[in-house]
């Protein structure tokens, strides 16, 4: 039997065990690292993947000629997913393509309106700062859409196309690394060589209202 004194002895001198220790204690510091940089990579590219979303359908909704079917909404919002990626933004995202117009009123009247909206996507959000049909008979929408002192408005005879895209971020891991999980951009196009701006159903397809 080894003495108790003999066994603190050899005990204080062994160093054979040291590296583990420090590994065991050190492993959950380095996963949290690892792990959170790659939420946050993720978490960054989602946001890229919205812009990139909110800016093609403003510029593609903006570039049909003489004028806008609904069978060219369906072929705009296609394109959304194959943007997205894996990101889901069918179900997790919403993107709102409205037709900012002046009203043609005057005086007290004369402002801007939303002549057309379509939506895409699952995610419950509503348009930010209208819908169709708004600003049509008063100055409601005068200064256009957008955030305040940001507004875009539209030229007599042409129109805006606004877009608002909304994506909530579905954590990898935990979602404690992102402080808000919803990811919102906007962006508008003039149209371009268009003499028609009200939106037609040449095929009797399903308008997609918001």
């Amino acid at each position: 039997m080894i003495a108790p004194a003999a066994f603190l002895s050899r005990l204080r001198r062994a160093t054979g065990g040291v590296a583990y220790i420090e590994f065991a204690l050190g492993l959950p510091v380095f996963l949290t690292l690892i792990l959170g940089g790659i939420e946050t990579t993720n978490y960054t590219i989602a946001q890229l993947r919205t812009s990139q979303i909110a800016m093609s359908v403003a510029d593609n909704a903006g570039r049909n000629p003489e004028s806008v079917d609904e069978a060219d909404i369906y072929e705009v919002f296609a394109g959304v997913p194959a943007i997205g990626g894996s990101y889901n933004f069918e179900d997790n995202g919403r993107v709102v393509v409205s037709s900012l117009q002046d009203n043609g009123k005057t005086g007290s009247k004369k402002g801007q309106m939303i002549e057309w909206q379509r939506c895409y996507g699952g995610l419950d959000v509503d348009p930010a700062y209208g819908e169709q049909g708004d600003g049509a008979n008063d100055d409601s929408l005068k200064d256009g859409l957008g955030a305040p002192g940001h507004q875009i408005a539209a030229g007599q005879g042409t129109a805006v196309i606004f877009v608002e895209a909304t994506y909530e971020y579905q954590p990898l891991f935990w979602d404690r690394v992102i402080s808000d999980p919803i990811i919102r951009y906007e962006s508008a196009f003039n149209v371009r060589d268009r003499t028609e701006n009200a939106i037609t159903n040449t095929q009797k397809l399903t308008p997609l209202t918001c």
